[in-house]
């Protein structure tokens, strides 16, 4: 069996559609034959465990007890639209501080995701929106970096921050983590601006890694997540799930 690719969705900045394509691209991926996928919640907001259709609070352990307290990896038991779901839920915020003094702390989640790399051919990995250590111990887990980058100025000149971090990672923790690539997210082709901004992340970035099609803006991804499904489950002729299904796609070939 190939490697399992261990992907971790990151941008330090917030709404960028960055759970929103975890769950999405999980689900794509998970539709070819025998492929199975986790999805790992590492955000303390827990937006992605409630975008599977769970209730944080309700959820008996969560990816901290793994990450904290050393305890196996709490993968949820049922399978969730041919996913399976590791969650987070609020205690994750207290994760840093309480591991700020532990030995090894930037392994945590690699040591966790070790004992089921086997189960899997992709292990997502939902990071939190900063460059904390829980993105940290992220990067350090992951086999490669997807970037969403929000189809406005401000969150493409946030980029050169991300690209220290992860020059820091490979320099420390994972010298082996490489690029998937970059999404643009959450664009409106009909601004100037937004698509002055799709062509440079394509020139500036694409030296780095694929850049993929822009993800369009639209309300249809909200609706989605409030009945709990991925896009293609609401409405299957949506613009934006063929673009989904070919950057799946290029990640089936990583």
């Amino acid at each position: 069996m190939s490697q399992t690719r261990i992907i971790a969705l990151f941008n330090q900045s917030g709404g960028v559609a960055k759970t929103t394509l975890t769950q999405n691209l999980g689900y794509h991926l998970s539709q070819k034959k025998n492929t199975r996928v986790l999805l790992v919640d590492m955000d303390p907001q827990a937006s992605l465990t409630m975008f599977m259709g769970l209730e944080p609070d309700e959820l008996e352990t969560t990816i901290y007890d793994a990450i904290v307290n050393n305890k196996p990896l709490p993968i949820y038991p049922e399978s969730i639209n041919g996913l399976s779901l590791v969650p987070a839920d609020i205690n994750l915020a207290a994760a840093e501080m309480q591991l700020s003094g532990a030995m090894s702390r930037e392994y945590r989640l690699k040591n966790a995701l070790a004992p089921v790399l086997d189960d899997y051919d992709f292990i997502l990995i939902d990071c939190p929106p900063s460059l904390g250590l829980l993105s940290i111990i992220s990067l350090t887990a992951a086999t490669h970096i997807l970037v969403p980058i929000q189809c406005q100025f401000k969150s493409f000149k946030g980029t050169e921050l991300l690209l220290n971090t992860v020059a820091q990672v490979r320099s420390h923790t994972n010298s082996n983590l490489q690029f998937a690539g970059f999404v643009p997210t959450m664009y409106d082709g009909r601004t100037a601006q937004e698509s002055r901004t799709v062509k440079a992340v394509q020139e500036q970035l694409s030296p780095l890694a694929t850049v993929f099609p822009p993800v369009p803006k639209s309300i249809a991804f909200a609706d989605a997540s409030e009945r709990r499904i991925p896009l293609a489950l609401l409405d299957k002729s949506h613009s934006a799930v063929a673009i989904l299904k070919k950057i799946a796609l290029q990640l089936e070939k990583l």
